[in-house]
């Protein structure tokens, strides 16, 4: 299945596989044209006004991953090399969320509270960009694997991410729920031996992960059980920058809806 989102800018593309079309609206700004005062008519000259107040954030004390996620998120943990995660929720569905590189969990809280307030277990990890993300992602899906009551894995990234959460899934075999890929480019090869249901999602002006790589994928995942591509015309965020834009509710709500389906 494959859909697109028209930018503000352009409005509608074409749709594809099943004709799905959604619709994004987005107000202009206003231009202010008031004329500069006349040189000849100075206005007197006042003291500035003092700067509101800035209340600091909070500082972050004891266990936690990246500031974003305490032990009153879920339960912190260590992997690596002494690095944090932790898992957060408690449904019998696990989700395991690979960042983007030089990214970091908290960019991917609004994925991650949508998923837990729908009854998933999610763990979210910082990553050595050293290792290879399918690695880890393979070792923390076997983690959150073993907790008690967790049946079957979704496998989400972002990125470098994303191009590499199929692999990971496909080494757990019948755990594996599916795969969700924002802005990821995997190979049509890798994508050619994807079984698990494969929901895609992305910018078509995106530099990595942008329109030609997700339909190349989405062609050739063939035997991927469920095959979906949610691709927005005209934009260009990449990963889970996507989740800050205007259209950021509508890519939540396609990947609660397609986790849904397939768990």
């Amino acid at each position: 299945m494959r859909a697109i989102i028209g930018s503000r800018h352009t409005g509608w593309g074409g749709a594809g596989l099943a004709g799905l079309v959604a619709l994004l609206t987005a107000c202009g700004g206003t231009v202010n044209t008031a004329a500069a005062p006349s040189p000849a008519s100075p206005r007197p000259v006042t003291s500035a006004p003092a700067s509101p107040s800035v209340t600091p954030s909070p500082v972050v004390t004891g266990p936690n991953v990246s500031g974003c996620f305490t032990e009153k998120d879920g339960r912190i943990f260590t992997h690596g090399d002494d690095l944090p995660g932790v898992i957060t929720g408690k449904g019998s569905v696990g989700v395991v969320i690979t960042y983007e590189r030089n990214g970091s969990v908290c960019t991917w809280r609004p994925l991650s509270d949508r998923l837990v307030g729908a009854g998933y277990r999610v763990l979210l990890y910082a990553r050595d960009s050293r290792v290879p993300p399918e690695d880890v992602a393979v070792a923390m899906g076997k983690r959150l694997a073993k907790e008690k009551g967790v049946k079957r894995l979704f496998f989400v990234g972002g990125s470098i991410g994303a191009t590499t959460a199929p692999l990971a899934a496909a080494r757990m075999r019948g755990k594996a729920a599916g795969v969700v890929a924002l802005s990821g480019s995997i190979d049509p090869a890798d994508a050619a031996a994807i079984t698990a249901p494969l929901l895609q999602i992305g910018t078509e002006n995106d530099g990595y992960g942008g329109a030609a790589d997700l339909r190349a994928a989405h062609d050739a995942a063939t035997k991927a059980a469920a095959n979906e591509l949610l691709l927005v015309k005209g934009e260009s965020a990449h990963a889970s920058a996507m989740f800050g834009a205007a259209y950021g509710p509508q890519v939540l709500d396609r990947i609660l809806t397609f986790m849904d389906r397939h768990s």
